[in-house]
């Protein structure tokens, strides 16, 4: 199972570090390398995310994901995102965008550095939402009880997560904006409006995929009912089937969205060791090839069923990462630390299931119907 979920990113990875060789040296192989490394130990956390998601999907639609949503992540946000902001902030056509970036990569990163706190704003609320919409759902399995017991019960209060996400995000508008760093000067204006489209683009996508799921999981249970009735031999085999048709679409563009929110750090922060956009692409793409192989090795082993407080730690990683954006918008917060808050937290929990596993006196694996469903998967 290994070689057959991770083949693509080893073969992408020899490819792309023999091209990085050929094109720029031992220089910028040794580049190429170090930016897969802060891609994947940035977006950890993303891969058991996108697990939690893309295992209520179908066979057909996780194909879509490593297909399709891989030219996305690559393409779309390594490489045309970064051109994109320049175009829009320095108020410049696509093409004389791309020529800056060939041609004066000094002046580019400037520009791209000074969008940073619209991008840290959009991205940081975003993911806020995520952590708070998580944290106040009532949930079979706690984590930290402590925590989780009174906020699933404050979380009954309705809109409860839009209220404290717009509470931070004016705080932040009246405070790390004021002054961001870099010299950009008062940002308040850009942050807010920023961190409003975060929140709508989550309210909206997210809304419109839960919608079509809830619908989906109706209709399922309506036709459960019905074989039930009629064969009840066949009673259970629609659940394993995963989500399709519209629900499908609009989870995998939730993916999407929850992906390029977790890339911005790692485009930012990749100014950090180099401004050549190919370069970049180059290894922040093969890092974002192990992050999708990941997902799927996560979905078809069905780990999140074995290890059940992995979700709890990639959310509070998430809720970590938000907070991290946002205070970046003035302070420099070195890569290393956004890495390994993410990791720690993912350890800690995957800790924590084990000796839970051990306390219950489980293997830690998952019943034989769940290790059916992700096989089937």
């Amino acid at each position: 199972m290994l070689l057959k979920t991770f083949g693509w990113s080893f073969a992408i990875t020899v490819i792309g570090l023999a091209l990085a060789g050929v094109l720029w040296g031992w220089q910028g192989l040794a580049i190429v390398g170090i930016l897969s490394v802060l891609e994947i130990s940035l977006s950890f956390d993303n891969a058991v995310i996108n697990a939690g998601i893309l295992r209520k999907m179908n066979a057909f639609w996780q194909k879509i994901f490593l297909t399709v949503g891989i030219l996305i992540a690559v393409f779309g946000m390594r490489l045309v995102f970064p051109v994109v902001i320049v175009a829009i902030t320095a108020k410049l056509g696509p093409i004389e965008a791309v020529n800056l970036a060939i041609n004066d990569k000094a002046h580019y990163q400037e520009l791209v550095t000074s969008a940073h706190p619209a991008i840290a704003a959009f991205g940081g609320i975003f993911l806020l939402m995520i952590f708070l919409d998580f944290i106040f759902e009532e949930r079979d399995y706690k984590w930290l009880s402590w925590i989780e017991k009174p906020m699933a019960k404050m979380g009954k209060l309705d809109m409860l997560s839009v209220i404290i996400g717009l509470v931070v995000l004016l705080v932040s508008a009246m405070t790390v904006a004021t002054d961001a760093a870099h010299g950009a000067g008062d940002k308040s204006a850009t942050v807010l409006l920023s961190g409003v489209a975060g929140m709508i683009t989550y309210l909206v996508v997210g809304g419109v995929s839960g919608y079509f799921e809830d619908k989906l999981e109706e209709d399922d249970e309506d036709d459960e009912g019905e074989e039930a009735a009629a064969a009840p031999a066949k009673k259970g085999t629609g659940a394993a089937v995963g989500l399709a048709g519209k629900a499908a679409f609009f989870m995998f563009l939730y993916l999407e969205v929850i992906d390029a929110s977790f890339s911005f750090d790692g485009v930012i922060s990749s100014f950090a060791i180099t401004n050549d956009i190919f370069m970049m692409a180059l290894g922040l793409g093969i890092g974002a090839m192990y992050i999708r192989s990941l997902t799927v090795f996560l979905v078809r082993k069905g780990t999140l069923d074995d290890y059940v407080y992995l979700e709890h730690g990639a959310h509070y990683a998430i809720g970590a990462l938000a907070v991290i954006l946002l205070a970046t918008i003035k302070y420099e917060i070195p890569e290393v630390v956004t890495g390994l808050v993410g990791v720690a937290l993912i350890g800690l929990s995957f800790a924590s299931s084990l000796t839970r596993n051990r306390r219950e006196g489980r293997p830690g694996d998952s019943s034989e119907t769940q290790a059916e469903v992700a096989h089937r998967v």
